[in-house]
């Protein structure tokens, strides 16, 4: 069949959505696609910002930290800028923290230790509170 003269081989038929304009003319570069659009990729005008701190193992805490603070609607949310309450992401948030001490033990300085462990404290003392109604004591 491979030899066959009426073989012509298979044909290839593209159904992706297009804008109809057709391929550009030879010898032009192709036109900017449109960005992505859809929830949570909208574009913004980029402002200028102050370099982030280095990476360690507690800026990587304390950044889960502050999800976590975001999700209990203790922080505001950096979209709107008023504070959401998502209970589920906060506890997520908060069994990530867990594992990372879990499996970190034995291996921490006393100072990461002692951050990780008062930082797990204060998030399910907040949990807790903002799951039986948001009553603070």
């Amino acid at each position: 069949m491979a030899n066959d003269p009426q073989d012509k081989g298979f044909k290839v038929v593209d159904r992706r959505v297009t804008t109809g304009e057709g391929p550009p003319p030879a010898g032009e570069p192709p036109a900017q696609e449109a960005p992505v659009k859809g929830p949570g990729w909208e574009m913004h005008e980029e402002k200028p910002q102050k370099p982030l701190p280095p990476m360690d193992f507690t800026t990587f805490c304390l950044s889960l930290a502050s999800s976590a603070m975001i999700h209990l609607g203790q922080a505001p949310s950096p979209e709107s800028g008023k504070p959401e309450k998502n209970l589920p992401l906060a506890k997520q948030t908060i069994d990530i923290l867990v594992l990372l001490e879990e499996k970190t033990r034995n291996n921490l300085t006393p100072e990461e230790g002692r951050l990780l462990s008062t930082l797990l404290y204060d998030l399910r003392v907040r949990f807790v509170q903002e799951s039986q109604g948001g009553e603070r004591r």
